[in-house]
C-alpha cells in the first residue's frame, strides 16, 4: 500500500468516523432542546466534501506525498482534535444551538470565532497539495469559500442570541 492510499484512507476513515459523532451529537442536543438553523445548506456541504474526497482517491491515490505538506495536514489534524476536544458533545456538522448555553470561549474559540472553519479551509487546501495536485486545492479551496461564506453568516445569526 503506498503512502498515499493510507494517508486518503486515514481520512476517509476520520471523516466517517466524525459523521457519526456528529450524528450522535445532534440527535442527544436536540433532545435537550437545541434547535437546527439553516439546515439548506448543509447538503452543499457534503455534496462538496463527498467530491473532494472522491476526487482526491482519483487524482491523488497514485502521487507521491510531499512531506512538507504532510507535516502542515499533520499539525491542521492537531488542530482539529483540540476543536473537536474543546466543544465536546456541543460539536457537530450542522448548526445546532442548545437555548441558553453560553458560547465556547475556551481552547482555539479564545483566540478566533470559528476555528473549525479555519482547520476545514487549510484541510480542503493542504491535502491536495500533499499529493502535488495544486489546481485541485484551488477549485475546491474556492467552492469552500463560498460555503463557508453561507455558512458562517447562517451560523452568526443562529448565535446572536445566546449569552456571551
Amino acid at each position: 500500500m503506498t503512502t498515499a492510499i493510507l494517508l486518503l484512507a486515514f481520512v476517509t476513515l476520520e471523516r466517517l468516523a466524525e459523521l457519526v459523532l456528529a450524528r450522535r451529537n445532534t440527535r442527544a442536543l436536540l433532545a435537550q432542546g437545541a434547535v437546527e438553523h439553516a439546515p439548506g445548506h448543509y447538503p452543499l456541504i457534503v455534496v462538496m466534501h463527498a467530491l473532494w474526497l472522491a476526487g482526491l482517491w482519483v487524482f491523488g491515490a497514485s502521487q507521491p506525498v510531499s512531506v512538507f505538506w504532510f507535516g502542515v495536514f499533520v499539525l491542521l489534524q492537531a488542530a482539529r482534535i483540540w476543536v473537536l476536544m474543546t466543544l465536546g458533545p456541543r460539536w457537530t456538522t450542522r448548526i445546532i444551538v442548545l437555548p441558553g448555553a453560553p458560547l465556547v470561549a475556551k481552547g482555539p474559540y479564545r483566540f478566533v470565532s470559528h476555528p473549525n472553519y479555519l482547520v476545514v479551509i487549510g484541510e480542503i487546501a493542504v491535502l491536495p497539495l500533499c499529493f502535488g495536485l495544486w489546481w485541485f486545492a484551488v477549485i475546491f479551496s474556492i467552492a469552500n469559500a463560498v460555503i463557508l461564506s453561507i455558512r458562517i453568516r447562517a451560523e452568526a445569526t443562529a448565535l446572536a442570541g445566546a449569552p456571551p
